[in-house]
């Protein structure tokens, strides 16, 4: 069984922390992903692949979903 069917698993059966842990799972291997396909652009490009996982991600779930104020209080 693959990680993330373990994780998707665990998320099932209620545990609290497994959408984290499938999180950095699915983050790491889109990075990856990103990078190697990044690797071949032409030479002198400069989006690197944390950015574009990071644009996926905000094109994914929409701007409007996402809470940008500061750890401060409210």
């Amino acid at each position: 069984m693959g990680d993330v069917t373990r994780i998707l698993i665990a998320i099932e059966q209620g545990d609290a922390h497994a959408a984290d842990e499938l999180l950095l799972v699915v983050y790491k291997e889109l990075r990856r992903l990103a990078a190697q396909k990044l690797s071949q652009e032409q030479p002198g490009q400069t989006l690197q692949a944390t950015a574009l996982v990071h644009e996926a991600y905000i094109r994914l779930v929409g701007v409007e979903t996402q809470n940008w104020s500061s750890r401060g209080p409210l």
